[in-house]
């Protein structure tokens, strides 16, 4: 169990770790600044995160273009207090005592910029709640 002092850890997952993950974790990272400890993973990890997703959040200020597409491992969940999930589905690990989180979301693969921002946003709204329910005033 996590106790005041430490911060609290969120892993963002999905299948290729190239757009939802991706923009869940930059969001947090973005928002939550340090107060809060961000991964994020794929079930399948792509070789790259999505162009279009890259371009999204620059529009946006936020730079994501050097991250990877990291692999999903046991200890990355099992030392995440919170787990969100967006569209992996049994692929994701459960442990019991953690936070799952589901996020139904459009998949941005193999879509354009156009198409990527209303997701893009979708995370952001989503990501400025889980602040709010970890009492992370968001910056």
């Amino acid at each position: 169990m996590s106790t005041s002092t430490a911060r609290p850890s969120v892993l963002f997952v999905c299948v290729h770790n190239a757009g939802r993950s991706q923009m869940g974790a930059a969001f947090l990272t973005h928002l939550g600044g340090d107060r809060v400890e961000v991964r994020s993973a794929g079930s399948a990890p792509a070789d790259a995160v999505n162009p279009a997703v890259v371009k999204a959040m620059a529009e946006v200020g936020i730079d994501i273009s050097a991250e990877t597409p990291k692999v999903l491992t046991t200890e990355a969940v099992q030392s995440s207090d919170v787990v969100i999930t967006m569209g992996c589905g049994d692929a994701c690990p459960f442990f019991p005592g953690k936070r799952y989180l589901d996020w139904q979301l459009d998949d941005p693969a193999g879509q354009g910029v156009e198409a990527v921002r209303p997701i893009r946003d979708d995370i952001e709204q989503r990501v400025r709640a889980l602040l709010t329910e970890l009492g992370i005033p968001a910056a």
